[in-house]
């Protein structure tokens, strides 16, 4: 079931359940010429209308991933590409998959510290630390560094997924990443909700970021629980 929230930066609810199919489809679990079940039942088992699901299922037509049969009924079209919102975020649920979303925990502008690899041209960032969830379990911590050239990012403003909040409000999109992962201790900053504790070893993603240039405009680093999420990147 999609989890509704009155949180304004969250993606409209048809987006979710659109972006819940995209992930399927890219995984595999759902198919190439798949017949999805009747729209009434989707839509109860999301939670939602049935004109909420037929907005959804009308933003996968748009992406050519999905069929609609007069008659007959939806069906799946799996492509190479499936330009999902989340397509560089690379954790599921053990087994399951699962939505992505985000609480931001602070955001400050200030100088990069030295243990950063090098990226972008200025001498400061916007760090941005966030807890990130799946299905609304939590399941990770980012700390994310944006180059100070590159613009600000506010609290009030920012969405779910960055990487689509640098496109529509900073004029710039990632590109290409590299991601480095092994494991490495939860920091001290680490709220709560999140149940590995501080100086436990989890599962560690390490990445630099590039927009239309040549040099890195963003480096992150993800802590993620090993018991809940998995790290995986398919090759089509």
């Amino acid at each position: 079931m999609i989890t509704r929230t009155d949180r304004r930066t969250a993606l409209p609810i048809y987006l979710q359940v659109s972006e819940l199919l995209i992930r399927e489809i890219a995984a595999g679990r759902l198919s190439d010429g798949q017949r999805l079940p009747p729209e009434r039942d989707m839509a109860r088992s999301y939670g939602i209308t049935v004109r909420t699901l037929r907005k959804s299922l009308a933003e996968l037509t748009r992406r050519d991933l999905l069929e609609r049969v007069q008659g007959s009924g939806n069906y799946i079209r799996s492509r190479t590409e499936t330009n999902s919102i989340y397509s560089m975020f690379r954790l599921e649920l053990i087994g399951e998959g699962g939505l992505p979303s985000a609480q931001i925990l602070d955001i400050e502008t200030r100088a990069k510290p030295s243990d950063l690899p090098q990226f972008g041209t200025a001498d400061s960032a916007c760090r941005i630390r966030r807890l990130r969830l799946l299905n609304d379990l939590p399941v990770a911590i980012e700390e994310i560094w944006l180059d100070g050239d590159c613009g600000s990012v506010s609290a009030g403003q920012v969405s779910d997924s960055l990487y689509r909040h640098y496109q529509t409000k900073l004029g710039f999109w990632i590109t290409r990443a590299t991601d480095t992962v092994r494991i490495g201790a939860v920091p001290d900053w680490s709220p709560d909700r999140f149940e590995p504790r501080p100086d436990t070893i989890t599962g560690f993603v390490e990445r630099l970021s590039w927009a239309q240039g040549p040099i890195a405009v963003e480096y992150s680093r993800t802590w993620f629980d090993t018991s809940r999420a998995t790290y995986v990147q398919r090759i089509t």
